[in-house]
C-alpha cells in the first residue's frame, strides 16, 4: 500500500513539474492521434452523407460492413498493417514500418468505420427532414451534401470525439506497428504498458492521469455538444 501512495505522490510531482518524458510521450500522442483523426474525417464524413443522400447499389452492403467494421479487433489491424508495412510486404519499399506514420495509418482504419457510422446515423435523420425542401429547390447531390455536412455539423463533431476517443486510447495496434520505440513511436498507451512491466508505477501513473483527463475532456465535450444540440443554443 505504501508503494502504492507513494508512486501516486511521485505521479502527481511528474505531473505538475512536466517531466520531459511525460511532456513528450503525451504530445507525441496527441500528434499521432489528431493526424489519424483529420485523415479519417475526411474520409469518413464525405463518405457518411453520400450514404445518406445517395441510392446506389450494394449501398446497404457497404453500410452493413462498416457497422460490423465497428468491431474490428484493433490487433488483428495491426497485424495487417504490419504485413503491409514489412520488407516483405508490398509496401514495404517506402519503410513506414515503425514510424508514427504507420501508427497514424492503423488508427485510421480502427476510427473510420466508428465514425462513419455515427455520423451516417445523424445525417440519414436530418435527411429525413430536408429531403422533400431540398427536392423541391431543385439543389444538385453535392449541394444536398454540403447542407448536410454543414447543418449537422454538431453530430459530425459528436463522431469525430467518438473516434478521438477510441484512437487516444488505443495501443494493440500501436505496439505491434510501432513498436514502442523510446524518443521516436512510444506513446501514451504503450508508455504506460511498459512503465508498468519494468515497475517504474510512478511515470505510468502520470501518464495515466494525462490519459484520463484527455478521455474526461472527450467525453464533457460530447455531452455538452448533445445538450446545446438538445437545446438548439448552436
Amino acid at each position: 500500500m505504501n508503494d502504492l501512495w507513494n508512486g501516486i505522490q511521485q505521479a502527481i510531482w511528474l505531473t505538475l513539474t512536466l517531466d520531459a518524458d511525460l511532456v513528450e510521450i503525451s504530445l507525441r500522442s496527441l500528434r499521432v492521434t489528431l493526424s489519424a483523426l483529420f485523415v479519417s474525417c475526411l474520409i469518413a464524413l464525405p463518405l457518411a452523407a453520400i450514404l445518406a443522400v445517395r441510392r446506389f447499389k450494394y449501398r446497404r452492403l457497404i453500410i452493413s460492413t462498416l457497422n460490423a467494421l465497428m468491431g474490428l479487433p484493433p490487433v488483428v489491424v495491426g497485424l495487417l498493417v504490419y504485413i503491409l508495412l514489412s520488407r516483405s510486404g508490398p509496401f514495404g519499399v517506402l519503410g513506414l514500418l515503425f514510424t508514427t506514420h504507420a501508427m497514424v495509418i492503423a488508427q485510421v482504419i480502427i476510427i473510420t468505420p466508428l465514425i462513419t457510422s455515427i455520423a451516417h446515423q445523424s445525417l440519414r435523420e436530418l435527411w429525413s427532414e430536408y429531403h422533400d425542401l431540398l427536392i423541391s429547390m431543385n439543389t444538385s447531390k453535392w449541394q444536398r451534401i454540403k447542407t448536410l455536412l454543414w447543418d449537422g455539423r454538431r453530430a459530425l463533431m459528436t463522431a469525430s470525439l467518438a473516434g478521438f476517443g477510441r484512437a487516444i486510447g488505443e495501443v494493440g495496434a500501436i505496439m505491434i506497428v510501432g513498436g514502442n520505440i523510446d524518443h521516436a513511436t512510444r506513446v501514451l498507451t504503450t508508455a504506460i504498458s511498459l512503465e508498468t512491466s519494468k515497475g517504474d508505477f510512478a511515470l505510468a501513473l502520470a501518464l495515466g492521469f494525462v490519459l484520463i483527463t484527455l478521455a474526461l475532456a472527450v467525453n464533457f465535450t460530447t455531452h455538452w455538444l448533445g445538450r446545446t444540440e438538445r437545446e438548439g443554443r448552436w
